[in-house]
Order: C-alpha cells, then structure tokens, then sequence
C-alpha cells in the first residue's frame, strides 16, 4: 500500500471527481463497508450505490451448488461454529499449502447451509455492520443473478457480474468438484452469455485456461498479489507475472489483471509501469481493494486517529488509481454514490 508522501498528500488536499466514469467500480463482496459481505442485502446496497459489478466469490456446497461466501471456510462469516448440530463437521484441512480448522462449505448440502446465518467478518473495524448478523442467509449464485436482473429491471440499467472461483483446485483435488464445469454449466442454465456484463477471475492459472480452451468466451481476469504465486503452480512466482514477460503469456488466457493496488501505486503514489506493460502486452488492469476505513488507507489518506474512523480517502485512492490508468477499482465503499469536497 502507498505511504504518506508528498505526493498523497497534495492528491488528499485536492478536489476531485468522485468515481470518474471512465473508470468501473467493482463492488467488492458487495457493499460490504456498510453490510456483512456476500449477503443479498450487500449486493443490493451495492447496486444501489451505484456500483457497475458486484463481486461474489464462489464456493460449493456437497450437493454441487454454487454459493457465495468468501472462503469455503464458514465459521468467519456465519454462526457455524455456534451450532450444535454441526458440531461433528469441524474438519483440518490443508488448502493452498496453508492448514485451515473449521467447518467448510463442501462438507454441507445446500439445505444444511440454509439453516445458517451470515454474520460481519470484521465486527471490530465494522461494529455497524455486525447490527445484521444473524438476519441472513448465505446466496446462491442463481439467486444473485436473480437480484440483479430485478434491480435492472427496476432501475434501467445494466448491472454486471464480477464471479471469483475461490480455491478450485484445491476443491477439484480434495471433493472432486470441478469449478469450472458448475460455473460454466450454471452460466448456460441462466442463459448469460459472453457478451453480457461478466468478468470470471482466479488467482490460480488452471482454471482460467479451462475456461479459454472450452471455448466459453467469457472475459477471464488473472488475479495478482504482491507476494507469493498462484497455488496451483508452486514454482511460479506473482513477480515474475507482473513482467513483461509475465503478462505476454498471462494474455493468452486472460483479458485482464486484477491486481494489488501496491503492484499499481509505488510507495510514493507515483504509477508503476504495470499499468503501461499490461496494456502493451493488450490487458487491462483492475485495482483492488479500496476500503474506506482508516486502518486500509495510508496515513497521508486518512481522517483523524480512529481505525474505524472514515473520510474521503478511499475515495482519493480511487482517484489515483484511474489516474495511474486502471480500467476498474474493487471498492468495499459506494464510490460512486459519495461527494467529497
């Protein structure tokens, strides 16, 4: 993340436009600032902000069903791990080389997850939102297409899809669920084709290049982090992606980067050459996560000393990202539907 610099600060002290629109605004599980994410409440506050995608992160249940949860472990944002019946589910499991205790969503029918509530993730930094733990349930994939189409219908405009495959090769090697097969057969069984609104991303190699050799059209987005690589290639290293090199052969499965904003903005806010490199290479690069709390923000973006606290930073960063030549920005905040001075 970008420090406080000389150049944040004179960018914190001028006026801007808020969510240029020549830049997309990913809503990033949602309107996840203000609800518990990847709630059908989020997705619509999100919408309402004036989001132009929402973003759920896809899991599956035993009985193959899609569901939206950021992780296929449950207990960090439903009440499993309060519930006796379910006791017996908790399991260890390895995913992506990292050990995970808890209770996972291949382990439960859909029917079993819908006797769980979703509560907040971060009660401590979003206290307000932890007011609706307990109000709802954990979405399914085709009930968030059906949200959408609804509040299209209601508002006249096109709202699309930003769908992230959550650890599916761990899923394909541990449960046999292929990931890709479900998306793209729920995809066909909701009648979204490739020149709607959708983008499908994944922070590992394998499943992205399914998707493009099936020949399925979709736009495809490779996510990217500072540190580390993607699970399913341990040899492979982020850094080595982000090169030139790197991204000419990340374009022939994807369309487009979704990357930290620390691979987008140097320390001093100043653009790397990311942006420039992955154009070169024909990519477009998506910036994530803009959050609007303190604790996210670098210290020259901040407003006041409470990590809770909220001003127009996030919406500042924003600023410099479209100015360092992101295409989009994932934001947990309702950029577009926020003036700042």
């Amino acid at each position: 993340m970008v420090r406080n610099l000389a150049l944040i600060v004179a960018l914190a002290l001028a006026p801007i436009p808020v969510a240029a629109q020549d830049m997309l605004v990913i809503a990033h599980r949602g309107a996840s600032a203000d609800r518990p994410e990847h709630t059908l409440t989020a997705y619509e506050l999100a919408i309402d902000q004036g989001a132009d995608y929402i973003e759920p992160d896809l899991v599956a249940t035993k009985d193959l069903v899609l569901v939206s949860r950021h992780e296929n472990e449950l207990s960090g944002t439903t009440d499993v791990a309060t519930r006796e019946e379910f006791e017996d589910r908790r399991r260890d499991k390895t995913i992506d080389g990292q050990k995970v205790a808890g209770w996972f969503a291949e382990d439960f029918t859909l029917a079993e997850l819908r006797t769980l509530r979703a509560k907040e993730r971060i009660p401590t930094l979003r206290p307000a939102n932890a007011r609706f733990d307990g109000l709802y349930q954990v979405p399914t994939f085709a009930e968030i297409v059906k949200l959408v189409r609804a509040k299209e219908a209601a508002t006249g405009r096109r709202i699309g899809l930003y769908p992230e495959l959550k650890h599916p090769e761990f899923l394909l090697q541990d449960s046999g669920i292929d990931m890709v097969d479900l998306l793209l057969g729920e995809l066909r069984t909701l009648g979204i084709k490739p020149a709607d609104p959708i983008f499908i991303q994944s922070f590992e190699i394998a499943p992205l290049q399914r998707l493009k050799q099936r020949g399925a059209g979709f736009k495809l987005v490779q996510l990217m982090a500072p540190l580390g690589g993607p699970a399913d290639e341990p040899a492979m290293r982020y850094a080595e992606m982000v090169t030139p090199t790197g991204l000419a052969e990340v374009a022939k499965y994807a369309d487009a980067i979704g990357a930290h904003i620390a691979l987008v903005l140097s320390p001093d806010g100043a653009p790397t050459a990311l942006v420039a490199d992955a154009r070169a290479a024909g990519l477009a690069v998506h910036a994530w996560t803009v959050r609007p709390e303190n604790e996210f923000l670098p210290a020259g973006l901040r407003t006041g000393d409470d990590p809770k606290g909220r001003g127009c930073g996030d919406v500042r960063l924003a600023e410099m990202l479209r100015a360092a030549g992101v295409a989009g920005v994932f934001s947990d905040g309702g950029l577009k539907s926020r003036t700042c001075p």
